[in-house]
């Protein structure tokens, strides 16, 4: 949540800043600030807005100028969205200027020794507690100033800080919190994600947990929290400024809707081993051996991703044969987990910042365990932590609710289902299939898209309804859980999902005219089940939109969507579902990239 970003080199540096927060808003947020300083003119200039970045922008004054800045966009945890809780936060002196994403825990204990010496809070933030301690610090160098000060600090961080007496130069710090320097020439940067970076700069460095930096205009360093040196290589990001371009279409949304084909055809390509039916996988660091001896998968992620992890684990359950299920990982480390030696941890976040998941990971690896990664960001956090992994290559995704990343992700488990499958007894003739299956996918999505229209005109239907239920058997139930989370994101039309076996456990007393249900009816052995719940819901006058394969009678409406294999089926049948919360949610009105009281990048507990 929240965005940093941050310049120090010869430019003006505030129009930059503003570039950089406006690359940053899909993060989510209620505020934004910016402050800018100059070898020209003494001490910190600031300027906060509670609202969008535009409003921000709308206070900057003309003469507003400087070489060096830090700016936010900030996502309310202490005190409500206003003015005066934005980002950046300035010491009492305005020598010191610090954005922070994250969460100080001990925060109240701090602000109540600091106010028992004499210290003035501005804002209910936990932040201002970090500024006031760096503040107060009579160290040398700002670099041991702000050490002084974490060490002080319990919780998550992400930290910019800049000081009116040190003005060459940016102290950067991580902690839970991702902050990504950007290396220009003669010119530095540094964000909390590189959608802000790349229009400037492809080379970056990643801090790691722990991990501080000095930026000047000309150099970094970096080093630990404890003042020890470290090597930090940059590395080329992949992905270029037009990926963040809304490339003709209304939403980005709509935007990775579409760009699904060509993104399934990415996390394929170069991975499928015709000669011996299966796949290629190797930064599993996981050889045929070890793949053997897993007797168990477990597979955790938040959201979106969680449900990528269910479909996963029935995927790696019908191919390999090996018992998987998924969990959330926001629950898992709380409740004392077994870790078994012989269970293989799988992690799924888009962003791979993800703290709840990225604090399970660190909690598994403490015990022992051997832990993947299935992420989208190259060099995130989870990606490094893991000892192996995969890669979804699905490209930058600006809109909050993810719908191409959800597909590469389900896409990856079954590459890995597959690989894991013909290591143990999946046939050739089988590897084969699920071969042939994968390569379908990208036309057969296609396909689907070419609905829009119909599907458009759909969701103008439902658009009044005040809630929905969605239903699924086995491979379905994933999907309806996905879906009905789709919806909720995006229109905030209440929406449930219950596996279609539990409809006469209880929710059948929900059914009327006024309550739609969304069915999920592949084309399987579970059919005539799906049939059987419809039918129970027509004899109680409810209202159903089918997604199947061929025409249901029992449905009022049905999207027909192409056949896969079996155990393909539940990538392509949340398709029409994206499209259908997405033009539901057009039609109310709503903010469809930005939905309220949501972020993208989930980086506090």
């Amino acid at each position: 949540m929240c965005g940093i970003v941050g310049y120090i080199g010869k430019r003006d540096v505030a129009p930059l800043l503003l570039e950089g927060l406006q690359r940053l808003e899909y993060r989510g947020y209620d505020s934004a600030g910016i402050v800018v300083s100059s070898p020209k003119a003494a001490g910190l200039k600031m300027v906060k807005a509670k609202g969008r970045v535009r409003d921000l922008e709308a206070k900057v004054p003309a003469r507003f100028k400087g070489t060096t800045g830090i700016a936010h966009t900030r996502w309310a945890t202490h005190g409500a969205p206003s003015d005066v809780n934005a980002h950046p936060h300035m010491s009492t002196d305005q020598k010191v200027a610090v954005v922070h994403n994250g969460i100080i825990d001990n925060a109240a204990d701090l602000r109540r020794k600091l106010e028992a010496d004499g210290v003035e809070f501005l804002s209910e933030t936990d932040t201002e507690v970090l500024v006031h301690l760096i503040a107060r610090s009579q160290a040398e160098t700002l670099e041991e100033r702000v050490r002084q000060a974490l060490r002080l600090i319990e919780g998550t961080y992400g930290i910019a800080v800049m000081h009116a007496d040190f003005p060459e130069r940016i102290v950067v710090a991580r902690n839970g919190s991702p902050v990504v320097l950007g290396i220009g020439d003669k010119e530095m940067f540094v964000a909390s994600d590189i959608a802000a970076l790349v229009t400037h700069t492809r080379q970056i460095v990643t801090l790691d947990d722990g991990e501080m930096a000095t930026l000047k205009a000309d150099d970094f360093r970096t080093y630990t929290t404890e003042g020890t040196r470290t090597t930090a290589e940059p590395t080329t990001v992949e992905w270029e400024a037009e990926s963040y371009d809304m490339g003709g279409h209304d939403t980005y949304m709509h935007k990775e809707i579409f760009e699904q084909p060509e993104a399934v055809d990415r996390v394929l390509r170069g991975r499928i081993d015709d000669r011996f039916s299966t796949v290629h996988l190797g930064g599993l660091n996981l050889d045929a051996r070890d793949a053997r001896a897993v007797r168990r998968v477990k597979i955790l992620g938040c959201g979106t991703s969680y449900h990528a992890g269910m479909i996963g684990a029935q995927m790696i359950e019908e191919l390999a044969r090996i018992p998987a299920d998924a969990e959330p990982a926001s629950e898992f480390r709380y409740r004392n987990p077994v870790v078994d030696p012989d269970t293989l941890y799988i992690a799924v976040s888009q962003s791979g910042e993800t703290y709840d998941v990225l604090a399970a990971v660190q909690e598994l690896k403490r015990k022992g365990a051997r832990v993947l990664g299935v992420v989208n960001v190259v060099g995130s956090a989870i990606a490094r932590e893991a000892d192996g992994g995969m890669y979804v290559h699905a490209g930058p995704e600006v809109c909050v609710v993810s719908t191409k990343c959800f597909t590469n992700t389900t896409v990856a488990f079954g590459l890995l289902a597959l690989h894991l499958g013909r290591i143990r007894d999946l046939s050739v003739r089988d590897g084969k299939r699920i071969i042939e299956g994968l390569r379908r996918l990208p036309a057969q999505i296609s396909e689907i898209l070419d609905q829009e229209a119909e599907i458009e005109k759909l969701a103008k239907e439902y658009a009044d309804a005040r809630s929905m239920l969605f239903i699924g058997r086995v491979r379905g139930y994933p999907v309806a859980r996905e879906a009905s989370l789709k919806l909720k994101e995006v229109s905030y039309i209440h929406a449930e999902a219950y596996p279609a076996s539990e409809l006469k456990h209880g929710p059948l007393a929900l059914i009327e005219p006024a309550l739609p249900t969304v069915a999920i009816v592949p084309d399987d052995d579970l059919l005539e089940k799906n049939r059987a719940a419809l039918e129970e819901i027509k004899a109680r006058s409810g209202k159903i939109l089918a997604v199947a394969h061929r025409n249901q009678e029992k449905a009022d409406r049905t999207i027909v969507v192409p056949k896969n294999e079996d155990e393909l089926d539940p990538i392509l049948m949340g398709i029409p579902l994206q499209l259908l919360a997405y033009h539901t949610a057009k039609a109310l009105g709503r903010d469809i990239d930005k939905p309220r009281n949501l972020a993208k990048s989930v980086t506090v507990e």
